[in-house]
């Protein structure tokens, strides 16, 4: 019998137990995977997480870096996100990299591995390069970078570090073609980077709806913080009231701003059109993307990709973004969504009052935007060529 192959995937981004709010889409791709290999993840510690389990049929290690109540680094935004918000936790990142940096250790003397799949370039895929300096026998590197990680940290200590995992991993994945070029103008060979976005279920969680009752009702998925852009929906809502008096905004999501977007809310007078929700759990999501005319992504800084674009789109909304470069590998503009420039009130709200204005050209592009992520972005052609890399780089 053909022994499995084995991969160690390494996140910060994972979730903590049943129910966990933060994005799944490490958790989903390995899920995919199992079908074919046997799969360990290393992942950080949370308050309440266990340390040792099997989820859903991946053994999952979580390593402790700090005393159990204060391990707040990762999950809930990110580490780039919480050192923005806590400086406090810049005294636990040297304490977290020689965590993992000892748990992939560890796992790598205990147990055989083919393959060592991190996603993010720091620390993850730079914790087994440094690896390779202290054990004799250590596995082909795959790196994944979902955006946050290359677009920031722009120093030149961090550029160094990044230019080093990008050159040294066996094989670079990105999530969007304008993360190619990035790569490729920090060293890496354009040709030999390979674009994979993360995806989404398209056939079975993010359907359309038979019909779409609301009238009025537009969507905002996402963290509340600055880059997101939420300040610029908020503004453009008075004037989409004047020509729809009934238009309603929900967000789903939670983060550091939604204090300062509450009060900007009552400023404006509109806060009884405006629904905070919080932090949804990622079930509920199909059905706010399937209740809604409109989603709205105001984005105003680089991403990596947008996969909450990719779950509206399959549920056939129509949908509004920024003119951001990984947006253009998913919105046509007039054909797949809508694109307007960052932080112009106006056109935004114009934009949406248009498509308010004119249900059929709503459902026609949200038609045309599910049929063009279906074809792209669903999870069986992901996991397809994430194996097909995977085989390439172990055989």
């Amino acid at each position: 019998m053909k022994c499995r192959k084995r991969l160690l995937v390494l996140t910060s981004t994972f979730p903590r137990w049943k129910d966990d709010t933060d994005p799944p889409f490490v958790y989903e791709l390995c899920l995919r995977l199992k079908k074919h290999y046997d799969i360990h993840v290393l992942a950080p510690h949370y308050p309440g997480s266990a340390i040792e389990e099997k989820l859903a049929g991946l053994q999952v290690t979580r390593f402790r870096y700090f005393f159990e109540p204060w391990e707040r680094l990762a999950y809930q935004g990110g580490i780039s996100d919480n050192l923005k918000q806590n400086p406090w936790l810049y005294g636990q990142v040297p304490l977290f990299f020689l965590a993992e940096f000892f748990a992939l250790i560890r796992l790598l003397n205990r147990q055989r591995l083919d393959l060592i799949h991190a996603h993010w370039l720091i620390p993850q895929g730079l914790i087994p390069l440094l690896a390779r300096l202290f054990l004799k026998s250590v596995p082909p590197l795959l790196c994944t970078s979902h955006g946050s990680d290359l677009f920031g940290l722009q120093d030149k200590l961090m550029n160094r570090i990044k230019r080093i995992v990008i050159l040294k991993s066996d094989a670079l994945t990105v999530v969007s073609r304008s993360m190619r070029k990035e790569v490729t103008r920090l060293g890496a060979n354009h040709e030999s980077v390979h674009v994979i976005p993360m995806g989404t279920d398209l056939k079975n969680r993010f359907v359309p709806p038979e019909t779409r009752q609301n009238k009025g009702s537009l969507l905002f998925v996402g963290r509340l913080v600055e880059k997101k852009g939420l300040r610029y929906l908020i503004d453009a809502l008075p004037l989409i009231l004047k020509k729809h008096p009934q238009t309603s905004l929900r967000i789903a999501g939670d983060g550091p701003e939604k204090g300062t977007l509450q009060s900007q809310s009552k400023r404006l007078g509109i806060s009884d059109h405006v629904r905070f929700l919080g932090a949804v759990k990622n079930e509920s999501l199909p059905a706010l993307y399937q209740e809604s005319n409109v989603v709205v992504f105001p984005s105003v800084d680089r991403e990596g990709f947008g996969l909450v674009l990719v779950e509206a789109l399959g549920c056939e909304c129509a949908t509004v973004v920024t003119d951001l470069p990984a947006m253009k590998d998913i919105i046509i503009d007039g054909k797949t969504g809508f694109v307007v420039p960052q932080k112009n009130v106006q056109k935004l709200a114009e934009k949406i009052v248009s498509l308010l204005d004119d249900p059929e050209m709503s459902r026609s592009v949200g038609k045309e935007g599910r049929r063009f992520v279906v074809e792209r972005y669903d999870w069986d052609e992901i996991a397809r060529q994430y194996a097909a890399l995977i085989e390439s780089i172990t055989r």
